[in-house]
């Protein structure tokens, strides 16, 4: 079977509300055929996203809080809780379609896990699963978010990897059961270049779903 061709956009820094958009034009143009499967890299300002199953006082920083830091808030479709996005993070939003080879949402989900784990295995840094949990943990935290959503077998939303981040403005929320969370600056005791970060995620995407990047 021929490798399916993957696009793929660098965006640089998009604001989250412009970001749901360009996912939704993305989504019907990939359902239609018009446009082949895509992964979009971008980094969001700060924002705070809320998932199908965030429940109320997520968000434990009052109103007044999140102005003075600059943070907004956005409902969305995707699964899980309340998550964080912000500078110093690479935010992955697959739109692909998983028909008719690949039609499971756990696998989905454990692919993307498994894109990560590569690639931070290629920074030297030992990540893994844990039984139960989504997302990408270290032995100091959760180091990687992953939220979906598929409609007609076409994903949408994807994954946060915290590379430089900026880890106090997690203390703006309960993430994930109260877990850690760590970035790759804060595991390798510096700062890392987030396009070199893209360039793995990008090579271990192609080889976990079998795509070719054009």
């Amino acid at each position: 079977m021929q490798p399916r061709t993957l696009k793929v956009e660098r965006l640089g820094r998009v604001e989250y509300g412009t970001a749901l958009d360009l996912q939704k034009q993305t989504e019907r143009a990939v359902l239609t055929g018009e446009q082949p499967d895509t992964l979009l890299l971008l980094e969001h300002p700060h924002t705070l996203t809320l998932g199908r199953r965030a429940t109320e006082g997520a968000i434990i920083a009052p109103d007044e809080v999140l102005r003075e830091r600059g943070v907004t808030v956005f409902e969305t479709n995707r699964g899980g809780k309340v998550t964080y996005h912000g500078l110093g993070q690479i935010v992955g939003y697959p739109i692909i379609k998983l028909s008719p080879h690949r039609e499971d949402v756990h696998r989905f989900v454990r692919d993307l896990e498994e894109v990560l784990i590569r690639a931070l295995n290629d920074f030297d840094i030992e990540a893994s699963r844990i039984a139960g949990l989504t997302g990408v943990h270290t032995s100091r935290g959760k180091v990687a978010a992953i939220g979906v959503h598929i409609a007609r077998w076409v994903t949408t939303h994807g994954f946060a990897l915290n590379v430089n981040t900026d880890l106090s403005y997690f203390d703006l929320i309960i993430a994930c059961e109260g877990e850690p969370v760590t970035s790759m600056k804060e595991l390798l005791a510096r700062e890392v270049e987030m396009s070199t970060v893209e360039d793995r995620i990008i090579e271990h995407f192609a080889e976990v779903f079998e795509m070719s990047p054009a």
